[in-house]
């Protein structure tokens, strides 16, 4: 919400309430950051410890190279994982979650059994409103 002057103004109720307006932009990029799929499934990958590249791209299951570095850095950056890197021939990198991101992560767990519990569910209602979109076009 805005005022005449283009200033942003804090919700009057709800959830954002209680947050001040000029942090409204700061926190809309966390949540962008931890509830993309690719940080929510390195942060719940990671739970089981520390993890070398190679290792986090064999258990997720589609990431790219790319992808896969880009958000790891992001994640580190915000200090919801950590990364070791050991002076080793060769060089060894481990990474970690950091005790931020740890406390992410039974959050990221419960949205990501959450999205397997309802999995049918969804996938039959997305069905319904393709078929029921594609009859009504039709018309």
């Amino acid at each position: 919400m805005q005022d005449s002057a283009g200033i942003g103004m804090a919700a009057s109720v709800g959830p954002c309430a209680s947050i001040p307006a000029d942090h409204m932009d700061f926190i809309r990029q966390v949540l962008d950051r931890v509830g993309d799929k690719w940080s929510m499934l390195i942060i719940a990958v990671l739970e089981g410890g520390p993890m070398r590249y190679t290792d986090l791209q064999r258990q997720i299951p589609g990431i790219s190279q790319r992808m896969l570095t880009h958000t790891l850095r992001q994640l580190t950056e915000d200090g919801l994982i950590s990364r070791t890197a050991y002076a080793e021939v060769p060089p060894r990198v481990e990474y970690a979650l950091a005790p931020l991101g740890g406390g992410l992560n039974d959050i990221v767990k419960q949205l990501i059994g959450w999205a397997a519990d309802h999995h049918d569910e969804i996938r039959a209602n997305r069905s319904r409103a393709g078929t029921t979109a594609a009859s009504g076009s039709r018309s």
